[in-house]
């Protein structure tokens, strides 16, 4: 017969004993029966796999804009790689891979269009609101934006989903204390791994970043060297991607290394001891102080590089416009969003509609916006 139980077996023989078990399960916020061969994280990453807001993500830029070329990365492309990443550290350390693939693939699901320049327009635009913050927009959106089921708003994912995701939202409360669970956290380093070592890629690719400025930097000439001692020092064609691969693994190698020392103390004890021990992975001293000595320079010299500037600044003055005319003019909101605004604040509907766009679609609906036109504007 097909049933959990099947689940329960498997994850008793391979999951470690502070790995978050399928049938620990706080729930959900509207009960549902078992399925009969899939466990609650297997479903809660279905559901997000298939949500409308996950497919919108190939539509939102990672760092630069679809007017500076299509090699680099999106939002879905680096969610599918983040998920990557997380997996194997999962895999590795016996902790709960599905719970981990669903907390990767519902992680960067509420970024707005444009990149860090949409959600620095959003936030000075929401001010009155508190502000604007992806993370937290990512549980609007699987509680409430989403229209999948006829019985309850959003997802209805699990709660260690939402949990999860709230503990994004909260960086800073989360850092002390009882800890959050091992996949929340494993994921949230994951996303970091990724995103260092594919800006690097995309950097260079787009002609943003020299071979010989990164060289400056400790982590890339130890990666470097590994791509020497492996393949010589005649594959200057493939030294981009060789180094991107040399970053990553560099990466995971290190927190994997560090992890595995972290919880050998811990081995026998269940998820709440070793939260309420507040046991937090991380990467060792050496690697972070390089990691961090690579985050800065890519600041300073990608992010803000001149090339950048003006095309972030013209996103950045697109979404503030449509934000002002639709401030002032709710009746230009599509209807499920002037619905929305009998119960929250014009400023939280404005910018929860602009957050959930893609960036081609921005575009469109601020051309409609400001062209003179007195219509309500397109629903995503």
């Amino acid at each position: 017969m097909l049933d959990t139980r099947r689940y329960d077996d498997r994850e008793h023989m391979l999951l470690a004993s502070f790995a978050m078990r399928s049938r620990d399960t706080r729930g959900r916020r509207h009960a549902e029966p078992d399925h009969p061969y899939r466990g609650p994280f297997a479903r809660d990453r279905d559901r997000i796999l298939h949500s409308s807001a996950f497919r919108r993500l190939s539509g939102k830029m990672q760092v630069f804009t679809g007017e500076m070329g299509i090699y680099h990365r999106t939002r879905l492309t680096h969610t599918f790689e983040v998920a990557s990443i997380a997996r194997t550290i999962s895999r590795v350390l016996r902790l709960n891979e599905d719970l981990t693939e669903a907390l990767a693939l519902v992680h960067d699901i509420g970024h707005p269009p444009f990149g860090h320049c949409g959600e620095d327009a959003l936030s000075e635009c929401m001010q009155p609101v508190g502000g604007f913050s992806h993370n937290g927009f990512a549980l609007v959106i699987v509680e409430q934006l989403e229209q999948r089921y006829a019985k309850f708003p959003g997802l209805n994912l699990s709660w260690e989903i939402l949990d999860g995701q709230d503990v994004r939202a909260h960086k800073a409360e989360a850092a002390v204390g009882r800890s959050p669970l091992l996949e929340v956290q494993l994921v949230d380093a994951a996303d970091s791994m990724a995103y260092d070592a594919h800006d690097v890629d995309d950097a260079l690719q787009m002609g943003l970043l020299s071979m010989h400025e990164l060289m400056e930097l400790s982590i890339v000439r130890r990666a470097m060297e590994l791509v020497r001692e492996k393949h010589g020092t005649d594959r200057l064609r493939e030294e981009r991607q060789l180094l991107v691969h040399e970053l990553i693994d560099l990466q995971v190698t290190d927190f994997l290394s560090e992890a595995t020392e972290r919880v050998v103390e811990f081995q026998g004890q269940s998820v709440s001891e070793v939260r309420d021990a507040g046991l937090r992975l991380g990467h060792s001293d050496q690697l972070a102080r390089e990691r961090a000595e690579l985050e800065s320079f890519l600041f300073e010299a990608v992010y803000r590089h001149p090339r950048l500037i003006p095309v972030r600044r013209a996103a950045y003055h697109r979404l503030q416009d449509m934000f002002e005319v639709l401030r002032h003019d709710p009746s230009r909101l599509p209807l499920r969003f002037r619905r929305r605004c009998e119960s929250h604040p014009i400023e939280t509907v404005v910018g929860e509609y602009l957050a959930g766009m893609t960036d081609s679609f921005c575009n469109a609906q601020y051309k409609y916006a400001t062209d003179g036109s007195t219509g309500p504007l397109a629903d995503w």
